[in-house]
């Protein structure tokens, strides 16, 4: 297994504002001092506790959990999944998650750009996944290897019948939980199966062979 670049490594932690990334996940945030505060999903949180410093861009929480770290961590955990597999994940959305080229303000309220747009009826909604699954897989190297191995590895084959490839980042595709827009699509996604209540994919880390 390659080594992940330091640089790397650094860039996402420095890049990837924290807020930004969580307020797409359909968190709320409170002013604490200069930081910002927001229940925490990892206990039952009925006072805010866990604190997000956009300055350092690092989050702890500071009840029961007492856990804490930087983006890539905070990935690791909500998601449960290994280092790699979170910086794969924060690499793929840098473009969408940070400016390129340029620092990121991390006071900024500007929220991720959407790539699913709000919608009620369930055929429109599951066509918009389909096409995001499908792109996700074309750019996916390690799939592609899976589908070679397995003798699928054919361009036709992949574009006629829209596979596709659930790599965990739908959720920074949709609008905000607690906007209109963002409540409606989630609703619509969850009535279609696509999502759980709790927001995650039913489809995690699954090639997906729409029907």
């Amino acid at each position: 297994m390659a080594r992940i670049k330091d640089e790397l490594i650094e860039k996402l932690k420095n890049e990837v504002s924290l807020v930004r990334l969580m307020e797409s996940q359909g968190f709320e945030f409170k002013p604490h001092g200069k930081d910002k505060v927001t229940r925490c999903p990892f206990h039952d949180d009925k006072t805010p506790s866990l604190v997000v410093s956009p300055s350092k861009n690092l989050w702890h929480c500071l009840g029961a959990c007492g856990t804490g770290g930087s983006v890539i961590d905070w990935v690791m955990k909500r998601e449960g999944i290994s280092f790699k597999r979170a910086v794969e994940i924060l690499q793929h959305d840098l473009g969408l998650i940070a400016e390129p080229h340029a620092p990121v303000k991390y006071a900024s309220t500007k929220q991720l750009p959407s790539t699913l747009v709000a919608e009620r009826d369930e055929q429109q909604a599951l066509k918009q996944v389909i096409d995001f699954y499908h792109e996700t897989l074309k750019q996916s190297p390690e799939v592609l290897q899976y589908l070679e191995s397995r003798g699928l590895n054919n361009v036709e084959l992949i574009n006629t019948f829209k596979l596709g490839f659930a790599n965990r980042t739908l959720g920074y595709r949709l609008p905000e939980k607690n906007r209109k827009a963002g409540a409606e699509i989630r609703g619509c996604l969850q009535s279609a199966g696509i999502l759980r209540k709790t927001g995650h994919e039913h489809f995690n880390g699954c090639l997906v062979v729409p029907v």
